[in-house]
């Protein structure tokens, strides 16, 4: 008898996307417990232990309440739980518009294809830079998002240096985000259009209308 699909969530919720190429769209966000990492910018620390289990039926019927199309799996960093990769099969077989927010920290090329992976580059500013897979990113497709989180001047340089390095761009969607409270967003904006980059500017939406509130 195969064992049941179980996985520790910290949270279930429907609001609209703050960040990547979905922006503005009612989602739901299934975040899960636990991450590997600690960046210095992390915003859902709450989420690095605690949480309950939940059976994959379980969630799945959670998601369904919302009638919602766009559901994100985040976290914490999902992937650090094995059960991410079939709780994302089942909401891409149930006929969703599936995101994943990862950090770039582990291995994505077992996600499911039809999953949209938003790959998080750690820059020197979020203190976890050798953590970075980049040969990863090489498996990443137009779908696909790149994300820098921008804290200074010095992340930014460095950040334009990866972009064009390892040529980004020409495979994948680029997105530049200034870390929230810590670069003033114009001031990305304005360094972004002087050297004419290939990148979307972001900013974290759902800061600017809830605050750093969890289930926003």
């Amino acid at each position: 008898m195969t064992a049941p699909v179980r996985l520790k969530l910290t949270e279930i919720f429907h609001s609209l996307q703050g960040e990547s190429e979905s922006v503005g769209l009612p989602t739901v966000f299934v975040r899960l417990t636990g991450c590997p990492l600690r960046c210095g910018y992390c915003d859902t620390a709450y989420a690095f232990t605690g949480g309950e289990w939940w059976e994959l039926p379980q969630v799945l019927e959670k998601v369904a309440s919302f009638g919602a199309r766009h559901v994100c799996v985040t976290g914490g960093e999902p992937l650090a739980q094995r059960a991410c990769l079939p709780l994302l099969s089942a909401l891409c077989d149930a006929g969703y518009r599936v995101s994943l927010e990862t950090s770039g920290a582990l291995p994505v090329q077992e996600v499911d294809p039809r999953v949209i992976r938003v790959v998080d580059v750690k820059t020197p500013g979020s203190g976890e830079e050798a953590r970075n897979l980049y040969d990863q990113l090489g498996t990443l497709t137009e779908r696909d998002q790149i994300k820098f989180v921008i804290t200074d001047r010095a992340d930014y340089d460095w950040s334009v240096a990866r972009l064009r390095e390892l040529r980004l761009a020409e495979h994948s969607r680029v997105l530049f985000s200034p870390s929230h409270e810590q670069l003033p967003a114009r001031q990305l904006a304005d360094w972004i259009l002087e050297d004419r980059l290939p990148v979307r500017f972001q900013l974290q939406l759902h800061k600017y209308l809830w605050g750093n509130v969890p289930g926003h």
